[in-house]
C-alpha cells in the first residue's frame, strides 16, 4: 500500500515567516493555445513560482554549506526505497514537551530513513502550526550521523528549535551529507518499522531545497 506523506501544495499553506507562498499562474491560457493546434485541441501551460522550502520539502547539504551536494548531486539511493524507522513522540510533543529526548533514537539506523512523528501536522493551516515547534537536538543529530542514517524527516515546520539561530541540527546533519525533510504529514499511518520510504527530488543544479512527494510503501492491504 502506498501512503502519501506530503502536504498538498497550494496558495494558503503555512510558510516560514517572511517567505512568499507558492504562485500558480497561466503562462499560456487554453484560449491562447488554440492558435497552435488543430481545431478542438488546447492546452494550459502554467508557471509555478515557489521557494524551495515550501510545503513538504527536502534540504540538500548545499542549503547549508557551499561545498555540500546540491539537489542534482544527491544520490537517489539515499532518498528512495529505504527501510523506514518511525519514532513516535506525539504524546510528549502535543503535551508541550517540544524538545525530543535523545533516548528515543534506536541503535540500528544505518541506511534508513528516520522519521519523527510529533503530531504537529494536526495544526497544519492553523496559527498554531508556526508557533514554537517540536524539534530535534544536536545530540540526536550526532547520534543519527554516527549511526549512518540515510535521510531524516519530521512532521514539524523545522527540525531545529526555531528560537535557536545556530541551527545545530541542520548544521550537523547537512554537514554529514544527510538530507532533511520537513513538514511531513500522515505519519500516524505508519508503524515503527516495516515500511519503505521514498522522496525523489528534481535534479536541480545549484538547488538547495525543493518540495517533494514523499511516500511510504507498506505490506498492509
Amino acid at each position: 500500500m502506498l501512503i502519501d506523506l506530503s502536504h498538498t501544495l497550494e496558495a494558503d499553506i503555512p510558510m516560514f515567516p517572511g517567505f512568499p507562498p507558492p504562485e500558480l499562474t497561466s503562462f499560456i491560457s487554453r484560449e491562447e493555445s488554440r492558435q497552435f493546434y488543430a481545431e478542438g485541441v488546447e492546452f494550459l501551460i502554467q508557471r509555478l513560482t515557489v521557494i524551495g522550502n515550501t510545503g513538504t520539502y527536502l534540504d540538500a547539504p548545499f542549503h547549508r554549506y557551499p561545498g555540500g551536494k546540491d539537489l542534482a548531486e544527491l544520490d537517489l539511493a539515499r532518498l528512495c526505497d529505504l527501510p523506514g524507522i518511525l519514532i513516535d513522540v506525539t504524546e510528549g510533543c502535543l503535551a508541550g514537551q517540544l524538545e525530543i529526548p535523545g533516548e528515543v533514537i534506536p541503535e540500528a539506523v544505518s541506511g534508513c530513513a528516520v522519521l519523527f512523528r510529533t503530531g504537529w501536522d494536526e495544526h497544519w493551516k492553523t496559527p498554531a502550526y508556526l508557533s514554537a515547534n517540536p524539534y530535534l537536538t544536536a545530540s540526536i543529530a550526532e547520534r543519527l550521523v554516527t549511526g549512518g542514517a540515510s535521510v531524516v524527516g519530521i512532521d514539524s515546520w523545522n527540525a531545529d528549535d526555531v528560537r535557536d539561530p545556530r541551527r545545530p541540527v541542520h548544521s550537523i546533519l547537512l554537514g554529514a551529507g544527510i538530507p532533511m525533510i520537513e513538514n511531513l504529514c500522515c505519519l500516524d499511518r505508519l508503524t515503527s518499522r516495516g515500511f519503505r520510504f521514498h522522496a525523489p527530488v528534481l535534479p536541480v543544479r545549484m538547488g538547495t531545497a525543493t518540495p517533494v512527494r514523499a511516500y511510504a510503501v507498506t505490506n498492509a492491504d
